[in-house]
């Protein structure tokens, strides 16, 4: 038995998907499971055991659906659902199941505000791709396994406990402007590592000057080096981005900070079966009327005053954390 499972972005995405390729691989321990994305995410499935072959995206999608072809899988399950998974499965005319994405639902609570959203993680609908396959969750939460060349924790953290700070965010409108960060780490009473990449090291260059529990490593580690960092940490703060989810799949408290996006989509951390969930906290203002303005995100405030970043309350984000 052949599965090829399909979804091309992004990070975080690719990684809430993880639950479906280990319960697949325990309902049907010696079928041969394989994983289409882009090349650039390739890195986040080539060591994951479950996942027998990754077949990544560069951007010539005939070669790519060549060697898919040449895969021949008994089920295609398609987790994007987009318009690029449609035509794979067109081009491989096998049997295929996709996940539910609630576009209604979603563009109703964009444009309307009237949520009509199900009460249920992503994950949950993912799996809902192979539930006929008599596939079902397992309880055991995501998971991030780290490439054979990012075994060593990057040099320079903090000897103490200290927060991982994920600045970035894909879209300008799920990032904190770098004022509001400023403020929120002036007050940090334990040490703070920043991690972004190179366009948050150019956006945020300087921010820790004149605080010295601030080390801002922007820019300075790839994704394993960043999820190390991940690991190490005490709590992660994290904007609804990639490292957020990373940092559930290696079961971190996090503070998760919500701009133009809301955790009604379905896309909060999501945790083992068991896990306190007390340790984490999501900061969010809900009372905003133009709130979700978008179900992704745009680069600036589409209204110009950027006020789900600004208002919430966010004194006491970096409190002291207690020694071991």
């Amino acid at each position: 038995m052949k599965f090829l499972l399909l979804r091309y972005s992004s990070i975080g995405d690719i990684v809430l998907t993880t639950p479906v390729l280990r319960c697949v691989r325990k309902q049907f321990p010696d079928a041969e499971i394989a994983f289409a994305t882009k090349a650039k995410f390739a890195t986040l499935l080539e060591p994951n055991p479950h996942c027998d072959k990754v077949f990544g995206l560069a951007g010539d999608q005939p070669e790519h659906i060549r060697q898919l072809k040449e895969f021949d899988p008994d089920r295609i399950i398609d987790l994007h659902h987009n318009l690029r998974t449609a035509r794979i499965k067109a081009a491989l005319r096998k049997p295929s199941r996709s996940f539910d994405k609630l576009n209604l639902e979603k563009w109703l609570l964009v444009n309307f505000k009237w949520n009509l959203m199900p009460y249920r993680h992503i994950v949950e609908r993912y799996l809902d791709a192979v539930e006929d396959l008599g596939v079902h969750y397992d309880g055991a939460g995501l998971d991030y396994y780290f490439p054979a060349d990012a075994a060593a924790i990057p040099q320079g953290l903090p000897e103490v406990p200290f927060y991982a700070y994920a600045v970035g965010g894909q879209h300008g409108t799920k990032r904190m402007p770098p004022d509001r960060i400023r403020a929120a780490l002036e007050q940090a009473g334990s040490p703070v590592v920043l991690l972004g990449d190179k366009n948050d090291a150019l956006t945020l260059k300087g921010i820790e000057n004149g605080l010295p529990m601030v080390h801002n490593h922007c820019g300075r580690y790839s994704l394993a080096e960043s999820a190390r960092v991940v690991e190490k940490a005490a709590v992660v703060v994290s904007h609804d981005t990639g490292l957020m989810h990373i940092a559930a799949a290696l079961r971190k408290p996090i503070v998760s900070i919500w701009g133009n996006t809301v955790p009604d989509f379905g896309m909060t951390p999501f945790y083992p079966e068991g896990f306190d969930r007390s340790l984490c906290r999501i900061i969010e203002e809900e009372e905003l009327s133009c709130r979700p303005c978008s179900k992704i995100g745009y680069e600036t405030c589409p209204r110009g005053h950027f006020a789900c970043m600004r208002l919430p309350e966010l004194d006491g984000l970096f409190k002291p954390l207690a020694h071991s």
